[in-house]
Parts: structure tokens; sequence; C-alpha cells
């Protein structure tokens, strides 16, 4: 049950309502809810429960992003902490390296290997860390630009994302651009740059939600078709970076901006790709108050 509201911010009732009637399949409960409208989250990882930081580093057409987990935030607030995650962004930068075993088999700056200085670091702080996950985004001529939500230091944050931009336009129309799709993908969380790339087992997942949906209005056949495709539609729509509206404007496709912006300068700009970490994204987090809410509810 626990779970369940973690994942979807329902009612505790009707969590354990939806798993009764699903047997206990907890994504099938899931499905149930948002088909009741019952779900507050249409996305799978609702909640963010880890502790660290994210880092993010660019140099001209090539990024990196890097997720260090802590058990608290304390220790994201610690210099050594911090200097670490930088460090080992840029470690990631400079050899393209996204593989987190080779991440720590790789040569920390001041000596020794990235792995090794997390193991010194989890002596000397006194709280477990762990590399979690690293991205790069390259382009052979353009930018990649990278961008923080509130960071907390230059290139350390909760939120960090990479926008690569290819093109022949110099980096002073490129970089500014980059760095405003940066925020907008920070902002509106994009699952996919253009809606024929959305995982197909999502897709497939909304369909049967909206066709469920559908189906519950009694209305004619032909009419429940339609009503489908408009759901979808519309998701794919909202899902798709370059078919979301840009939230500087909140009225121009963000396709149509990057297009515009080339017609501007004269040469075309095409958005390659992003990457967006999240810090925590798709890790529970325990709340200790959860058997006392549970008591409550029972009466007890």
């Amino acid at each position: 049950v626990k779970e369940l509201r973690d994942r979807t911010l329902a009612g505790m009732m009707d969590c354990k309502k939806a798993l009764a009637e699903t047997g206990g399949d907890i994504e099938a409960a899931i499905d149930w809810l948002r088909t009741k409208g019952l779900a507050a989250a249409a996305k799978k990882a609702s909640r963010v429960a880890a502790e660290g930081l994210v880092g993010v580093a660019t140099d001209g057409t090539k990024g990196a992003l890097v997720e260090v987990n802590s058990e608290t935030d304390f220790v994201a607030k610690n210099e050594q902490f911090q200097d670490f995650v930088r460090s080992v962004t840029g470690v990631a930068l400079a050899g393209g390296i996204t593989d987190i075993d080779a991440l720590g088999a790789a040569a920390y700056p001041a000596g020794g290997t990235v792995a090794e200085v997390l193991t010194q670091n989890v002596a000397t702080i006194g709280e477990n860390q762990t590399l979690r996950r690293a991205a790069k985004l390259t382009v052979t001529s353009g930018v990649v630009a990278g961008y923080v939500h509130n960071a907390v230091k230059p290139g350390l944050g909760k939120i960090g994302v990479l926008v690569a931009l290819e093109s022949t336009a110099g980096a002073d129309v490129l970089e500014p651009l980059a760095k405003q799709l940066a925020m907008h993908v920070a902002a509106a969380n994009p699952l996919a740059l253009n809606g024929d790339e959305l995982d197909a087992d999502m897709v497939a997942r909304e369909r049967a939600i909206a066709e469920e949906k559908a189906s519950q209005s009694g209305k004619p056949a032909d009419i429940v078709a339609k009503m489908v495709e408009g759901s979808m539609a519309k998701f794919r729509k909202e899902n798709a970076l370059l078919s979301q509206l840009f939230v500087m404007d909140g009225k121009t496709p963000v396709a149509e901006v990057v297009a515009a912006a080339g017609k501007d300068v004269g040469a075309a700009i095409t958005l390659k790709g992003f990457v967006r970490f999240q810090l925590g994204e798709g890790i529970e987090k325990a709340e200790s108050d959860f058997a006392a809410e549970v008591a409550a509810a029972a009466g007890v």
C-alpha cells in the first residue's frame, strides 16, 4: 500500500481497493487508479527519494551528467562531497564515460581511481555514497549546453540537463538558445525528443488506460475510438520535447522555436538530443510515519 501511495499520491483506502482489485499487482493497481481518476501522477517516478547531487559539465561540442547519491541532504552540502561530484563529472566529460564501472575504474585527478576516492570519502564523511549513473551528449558541429536547476554550487544541483544543438551557426547564437531549451527540459520533463521515440511499452500502457476511460463514457464505439486517439495525440504532444509548448512563452512548440532561430541567423539548427537527470528519480523513500497513518485510518 505504501509503495502504491508513493507512486500515485492516491488515498490509502483507494490504494487498498486497487490492490484488492488487481490481486496485489502494483503496476496493474496504478493503471486501475488512473482509470478511476484517482492517481495524481501520470508518470511512474512521481516522488524523488534519494539525496546527493547531480553534476553537469560541458566543453563546446560535448557534455556530461553524473549522479552521485548520499544517504542525507546534509552530505550533499559537504564541500568534500561537492568536490568529488564536480571532479567525477569532469572525468566523465573528458573520457566520454557513461558506464558506471568504467567511471569507477577511471583515474581520479588527485590520484587513485574514482572508486578508491569514493571509498575514502565514505570512511571520512561517515555516510554511504554511490555512483548511480552517467550520461553524455556530443555533436560534430554546434554546442552542448548544460543547466542546473536550483544549483547549490556552479554545475551542481538536484536537476541537471544537457541539450545538444547541431549547426554551423556561431556559439554566440547557439549557447543562449541551448541554455533556454535546457531550462525548458528541466521544467517540462519531456520523455523523448519526438512522439515516435516515446517508449513503446509506455505508449501501449497509455492507450490501454485511455481505452478503459473512454469505454466508461457510454458513448458509441466510433466516438470512443476518436476519444482514444485524441487522448493519445495529447499524450504524445505533451511528452515529446519538440512538440511541447516552449515554457518561455507558453504558446510556441519547441520545434518552431528552433526553426525560427535558424532562420534568423541563416543557418539550419537541429535539436539533436537532450538528457535530464533528477536526483533520486525512481528510488523509493521510506516514510517514518506510515505506521501511525495506518493505525489512524484503522481507528486504532
